[in-house]
């Protein structure tokens, strides 16, 4: 492959990321979908009706992931969360961080990208503090505490065999499956669990909007994992090794916002560095944000919004930078791990979610004491 031929095929990999977000960003903005807002619905409310279109996207994305390998079509132990060493540290306190930052600042990465492009210039605050603690913790000084402190504390799954950390893998050692059985009874346990779960609730299944809305945003993950996985898996014309085009981490990635942003504004800060170029990760932040806007045009939802009190613009930074620092911490945020990263099954995936869930749930709590105490 001619070096003119590796360079199309990063773009149709951009061009594809973009289209993708494209369509997430106007089902975000018009379903409201939003982690944090749906564990707030039930901290606050009781109600989950949030929080099952999220778990329903997540079941889309597990079957359609699934598929997808077991038909040869993309390798998901190539991605990155699939490596065979368990930084359970580092995805926990990550997650739990995140957790606590997203709500903090009123939302995830996901809904602060949604609401920019609904006009919000806080959430453009938001998102490039979040950025700049982002890239601190991949290249600069967080990233520094983050690889003596955290990183460390980690279980070799590798010396033990493991060519991944998928939940698959385990049940094939623990269960004496064959690799593909196990792969196939593990996504079909998580799948069935999930839309029991979710299809229980008769309101629910009611609700057309979330239950397609849902349905669509798990099969756009797996769409992620196509086109980087197949469409841009072909071969370097430098080094002639097969690579995945058009990805920061040079491996097989999907949907996820954290570090995306962090080389979105990378790139325009070393623009005329020949050697940097929109990635599928860069192009899915924009595809998300051109998303909403089409969406809030065209509902006449779009406003210009500001910060409303400087205790708003303290509150709504630090999130912002617990947000940078947990997301790349943790692999990822409540799009990157907690759809993308669990459609593969990873262990770590689940483990990072579970950070991102409790410490939502605990500063929800700790806000709520501290309002009924005023």
């Amino acid at each position: 492959m001619s070096t003119a031929a590796g360079a199309d095929l990063a773009s149709v990999v951009a061009w594809g990321g973009f289209a993708i977000a494209f369509v997430f960003g106007a089902i975000a903005n018009k379903t409201n979908f939003c982690t944090m807002g749906a564990i707030s619905d039930i901290v606050n409310m009781g109600h989950w009706g949030r929080m099952r279109m999220w778990l329903l996207a997540i079941a889309v994305a597990v079957a359609a992931s699934a598929a997808l390998s077991l038909m040869g079509q993309v390798d998901l132990t190539k991605a990155v969360v699939q490596r065979p060493v368990l930084p359970w540290l580092s995805l926990a306190f990550g997650g739990l961080v995140f957790g606590v930052g997203m709500t903090l600042a009123g939302g995830c990465a996901n809904k602060n990208l949604v609401r920019l492009g609904g006009g919000s210039l806080r959430s453009l605050v938001v998102l490039v503090f979040m950025g700049i603690a982002s890239y601190m913790t991949l290249k600069g000084l967080f990233g520094q505490w983050r690889a003596a402190l955290l990183d460390p504390v980690a279980i070799d799954l590798g010396a033990s065999g493991w060519k991944d950390q998928a939940l698959g893998s385990a049940l094939a050692r623990l269960g004496g499956l064959d690799a593909r059985s196990a792969q196939i009874t593990a996504a079909a346990a998580v799948v069935l669990a999930l839309l029991v779960f979710v299809l229980k609730d008769k309101r629910f299944r009611t609700n057309a909007q979330q239950l397609i809305g849902g349905a669509v945003l798990g099969l756009l993950v797996a769409a992620g994992w196509y086109l980087s996985g197949h469409i841009g898996y072909g071969e370097n014309p430098e080094t002639l090794e097969t690579v995945f085009h058009g990805t920061n981490s040079r491996a097989l990635e999907s949907m996820s916002f954290v570090a995306p942003v962090a080389y979105g504004l990378e790139l325009l800060m070393l623009w005329t560095d020949k050697s940097l170029h929109v990635t599928l990760g860069i192009a899915t932040v924009l595809g998300v944000v051109a998303g909403s806007a089409v969406v809030a045009l065209a509902t006449r939802g779009f406003r210009w919004e500001g910060f409303a009190s400087f205790g708003d613009l303290r509150n709504q930074l630090l999130g912002a930078v617990l947000m940078g620092f947990g997301g790349v911490t943790a692999m990822g945020c409540t799009v990157g791990q907690g759809l993308s990263g669990v459609s593969t099954l990873a262990i770590g995936s689940f483990i990072a979610v579970a950070g991102i869930v409790a410490g939502s749930t605990l500063t929800l709590k700790a806000i709520l004491w501290q309002a009924e105490r005023e």
